[in-house]
């Protein structure tokens, strides 16, 4: 077996913001290191070092950012890797704290950033799994799970429909199917769009190509980002995120994933907007996704009953990142009390 060269560029792997240390320089060396050795590396004592090495990284105490900004950038990465760690009871009274609206039918909860609705790989805690907890909390011991109405990101934060009987729950779920329900998003991107309204229709591939329509707005704009109000008409998976990104030329702040046609990388951005953000490009690895459901509205349920219009404030770090980028928020939104 041919024995891998010692040299030659690392890899840029995601999440460790990092060109040397990547898996595949780490296995590399590895093997490099045997082959010096004349040893033969079984399989076993590979998986037993690379397990070595990376616990040995994860152990190391990174210096504390005197930046106020990387603080923050730390603190909000700590807290979404805390929220699933949390006790069920815990994450269930967190998000009893954020509820937007309650009723016979429904409750509308705040998704907080980071917190996965549905169960997964790597998931130890999601919104699902707290439901039944919820409901006990709001309606006493006897009370019957909640039930999800329709799903967002796991680095959306905003509006979610929780509904108390799977009837009710089906019947939302036909709405958003049917697109009688009214859905705006909020986000900041790097760059401006030209022109500054519009509608994007570029197909997306998931598992087949399906035709996918965005409108969109800018609320506030600089030379070199903008504020956007997005209204997808249709609701296919990252939807708003390619169109953003492919589409417009403007990805979303904080998308790591869509943010280049080529490659799986940390969002490259300008020396102007990490100036602004008073961070460096090596740490906009950590920089959150600023989407954010600010509403919904939804259809009377029933007769005798009025449209339902829910409107969740924005996170703090979206209205942060807003004033160091020189956004201005629309009059009409209601945040003064979420601001820091």
């Amino acid at each position: 077996m041919a024995v891998p060269s010692c040299s030659g560029p690392g890899l840029w792997m995601r999440g460790t913001g990092q060109t040397v240390g990547s898996l595949s320089t780490l296995v590399s060396k590895l093997f490099c290191s045997a082959a010096a050795s004349s040893e033969p590396l079984s399989a076993q004592r590979l998986a037993e070092k690379l397990r070595a090495q990376k616990q040995e990284q994860k152990t190391k105490k990174e210096p504390v950012p005197t930046n106020p900004v990387q603080r923050r950038v730390r603190e909000l990465m700590r807290f979404t890797q805390q929220l699933q760690r949390v006790h069920p009871n815990v994450l269930a009274k967190a998000l009893s704290r954020g509820i937007l609206h309650q009723d016979k039918d429904l409750v509308v909860i705040d998704k907080p950033y980071g917190l996965p609705v549905h169960g997964g790989p790597g998931v130890q805690l999601c919104i699902s799994d707290v439901l039944p907890i919820l409901a006990k909390m709001l309606h006493g011991h006897k009370a019957e799970p909640l039930h999800l109405c329709h799903r967002l990101d796991k680095e959306t934060t905003g509006v979610m429909v929780l509904a108390w009987e799977k009837e009710v729950a089906h019947q939302v779920q036909e709405l958003f199917r049917t697109r009688q329900v009214a859905k705006k998003y909020w986000a900041i991107t790097v760059r401006v769009p030209v022109p500054s309204a519009g509608v994007v229709d570029i197909p997306i591939i998931e598992k087949e190509v399906q035709v996918a329509v965005t409108q969109y707005q800018v609320l506030s704009s600089t030379l070199s980002s903008a504020l956007m109000e997005l209204q997808p008409i249709t609701g296919i998976k990252h939807q708003l995120r390619v169109h953003l990104s492919f589409g417009l030329d403007c990805p979303i702040l904080g998308d790591h994933k869509y943010s280049d046609w080529n490659k799986l990388a940390p969002q490259k951005l300008s020396v102007g907007t990490l100036k602004k953000l008073g961070l460096k490009q090596s740490k906009a690895r950590h920089i959150p996704l600023h989407l954010h459901a600010r509403q919904l509205i939804l259809p009377a349920l029933g007769s005798g009953r009025e449209e339902l219009n829910l409107v969740c404030k924005l996170p703090r770090f979206f209205v942060r990142s807003l004033r160091r980028l020189g956004l201005e928020i629309p009059n009409q939104d209601e945040n003064g009390d979420n601001e820091a």
